[in-house]
């Protein structure tokens, strides 16, 4: 008996329903962004009913245009501040033993290695111990029984450097770091919808849908914005002035030809801050006002208190932005970045700074700025094709199948209606590749109609009954037609786990597509078969 209980017909059209729903959106696409755009922007927006669905498939960036960026993490950069953190650790820890070491100084170096000269050659062997000493064993899986600095000696002179595991722990530490600093400069800045991805070792892609220029994006996540208070030692003539060891020579940002000697080790560092506003001085110049927590809070306001009438160094990225005299104890924690700023740059400073500094350097390997309209081609393309594709699979399924055929259209429509209801239910972002996936299913959604019906034609001809037939035609097709698709699913999984980027978007929606294309061909054409074979009691059928 060819039946459907209410029940089952009820879950299938209520899932038609919820599917269209949620695909609905996609047909209004300017108007539902804009309302979107307003309603996080925290503004009332009644341009689309707050009772309907309002989640868009997001535009990769091959559709909507924008920059796309690959940078690699210069993941060296971090080992020599390591060192240079170390370096006053561990003359403390010596200076406690000067009768046995003498006295301590820090020898020219590698970046990634720390050299410390004893005045008191008999001493080494304590001075060893002490050193290692201070290694702290590695807490990752596969950094288990190291320890993060190796020390070596060599007469009076002792070679410190990180350790192969401590170095893999870092170099991870600072890729996700880095990943999650991205991520907030681009969030702060408002773009929509970008892709921020770790590839392989020490890269980094960034793909920005909606902007200009690959440059915006590099002027805002290329900078550093490594913020540090630096105790100044004195002026230096240029740049190349041979400074101390443990000094170093910057440059002034306002003041051509002037370059400040500054200690290495800073009083307090951008890490500190936990807030910075773009706001103005006093003589009404843009300028940044920064707030530090509360360690840092209380670093700085020692460092004042013990050196009032001493200048120190605000330094930005390796520039001196100022350098004041310190006339009073500053407890509060917070100050003031004043210099020749413009009201852009000062806002886009609170933003790096509120962001956080990246722990390394970026180089820019690749970069890519893609049109609007080149992705609007695509678009356009697409629906051709897609147009074109599905106008010739209704014909031929008319052609060969009559009513049939037309029950399978109707299904083959609202298959295309629950791709988009997926893609924007999950937030799947829409590709060029995605949309090629979409035409595939387009043809590979009927496949299993095809199955069916000629399972019923071959029913038909053993003489058993029109419901018979139509029965044993799903039943008997099942097998084959679940067989083909879990293949396919299996992989568009692969591609997926594989891939990235558009060979991810091609994998969505090809998956996607299989699953809605199973749904509509097993129940939604059956279904539109049984109110049809209940409405008009036919004798035989054609098929």
């Amino acid at each position: 008996m060819l039946h459907l209980s209410a029940f089952k017909q009820a879950a299938i059209w209520l899932t038609v329903i919820v599917g269209l729903a949620l695909a609905l959106p996609n047909a209004f696409y300017s108007r539902v962004e804009t309302h979107n755009d307003a309603i996080a922007q925290g503004q009332v927006d009644t341009t689309w009913p707050s009772f309907l669905p309002s989640g868009l498939v997001n535009l990769g960036l091959d559709l909507r245009g924008g920059a796309h960026l690959l940078a690699e993490v210069q993941t060296s950069d971090v080992y020599a501040t390591i060192m240079n953190a170390t370096w006053p650790e561990v003359r403390d820890a010596l200076a406690a033993d000067r009768n046995t070491v003498g006295f301590v100084t820090r020898e020219s170096s590698a970046p990634d290695e720390l050299i410390v000269r004893i005045s008191e050659p008999a001493g080494a062997d304590r001075a060893l111990e002490i050193a290692r000493g201070l290694a702290r064993p590695i807490t990752s899986l596969t950094g288990a029984g190291s320890t993060d600095i190796e020390v070596t000696g060599n007469g009076p002179l002792l070679t410190i450097r990180l350790s192969d595991a401590e170095k893999l722990a870092v170099d991870d530490r600072t890729m996700q770091q880095s990943l999650e600093i991205i991520r907030r400069r681009i969030d702060e800045v408002g773009t929509r919808e970008p892709t921020i991805q770790r590839q392989g070792e020490t890269r980094i892609l960034v793909e920005v849908p909606g902007v200009g220029s690959a440059q915006e994006v590099k002027d805002i996540i290329g900078t550093t914005a490594q913020l540090t208070f630096q105790p100044v030692v004195g002026r230096a003539a240029s740049a190349t002035e041979q400074a101390g060891v443990g000094q170093e020579v910057l440059p002034s940002v306002d003041q051509p030809g002037v370059f400040y000697v500054l200690d290495t080790a800073p009083v307090v560092s951008g890490e500190e801050l936990v807030d910075a506003q773009p706001a103005f001085d006093q003589n009404g110049r843009p300028a940044v006002n920064f707030r530090f927590n509360v360690t840092g809070a209380r670093k700085f306001g020692d460092y004042t208190l013990d050196h009032i009438g001493e200048p120190f160094a605000i330094v930005l990225d390796n520039e001196v932005i100022s350098a004041p005299t310190i006339q009073s104890h500053i407890p509060g924690g917070s100050g003031i970045i004043t210099g020749n700023f413009t009201v852009e740059e000062s806002t886009n400073l609170a933003v790096l700074l509120r962001a956080g500094a990246l722990p390394a350097k970026l180089s820019f390997l690749e970069e890519r700025t893609i049109g609007p309209q080149l992705g609007q081609d695509s678009i356009d393309a697409g629906k051709q094709a897609a147009v074109v594709g599905s106008a010739l699979v209704v014909i031929f399924m008319l052609m060969t199948y009559g009513l049939f055929g037309l029950f399978a259209n109707i299904a083959l429509m609202i298959n295309m209606g629950l791709i988009f209801g997926g893609l924007s239910l999950i937030g799947a972002t829409l590709t060029l590749p995605g949309i090629a996936g979409i035409v595939l299913t387009v043809g590979m959604a009927v496949d299993a109609n095809v199955l069916v019906f000629e399972r019923i034609r071959e029913e038909l001809r053993t003489a058993k009954g029109p419901a018979r037939a139509i029965e044993l035609g799903y039943e008997r097709a099942l097998s084959a037609i679940v067989d083909s698709n879990v293949t396919t699913l299996i992989t568009a999984a692969i591609l997926f786990y594989m891939g990235s980027g558009p060979v991810r978007g091609f994998a969505v929606t090809l998956g996607l597509g299989i699953i809605t294309s199973i749904f509509t061909a097993i129940f939604v054409t059956r279904s539109l078969i049984v109110i049809w074979f209940a409405w008009r009691r036919p004798k035989t059928i054609e098929v």
